[in-house]
């Protein structure tokens, strides 16, 4: 029988290489992406304190609701997420951050992302 090998466990040895050198600071909090299928999730985190500060997915309520979007899984969506992480980080007084793309490549929705926040503000 064959072992079960991980489909995205080359994205994991990914993420674990740069989570060596990438690290949130209270100043500049990392803002870490977790990119499912059909979601995307983002968080700031201050990893001096080991705590989240503040946390976002494409499933709540409150982004659905400013968006205006019933998809979450496409370029479009996740450029209004970035918009939306940005102007929410602003609220909080974060403008500088370290960014975090948890293994994924940096095309796509992670792009899409990178640069809508960038446009909304956050310097990266």
């Amino acid at each position: 029988m064959r072992p079960l090998i991980r489909t995205n466990s080359n994205r994991i040895k990914r993420h674990w290489r740069i989570r060596k050198k990438v690290r949130g600071t209270a100043e500049r909090p990392r803002l870490c992406l977790f990119r499912s299928l059909k979601h995307l999730e983002a968080q700031l985190i201050d990893d001096g304190a080991q705590k989240t500060i503040l946390g976002f997915s494409t499933c709540s309520a409150e982004y659905r609701q400013s968006a205006g979007l019933p998809e979450s899984g496409n370029v479009k969506a996740a450029s209004l997420f970035g918009k939306f992480v940005a102007g929410k980080a602003k609220e909080k007084g974060i403008g500088k951050i370290v960014f975090d793309r948890a293994g994924c490549l940096y095309h796509g929705r992670v792009k899409a992302f990178a640069e809508a926040a960038r446009e909304g503000g956050l310097v990266f």
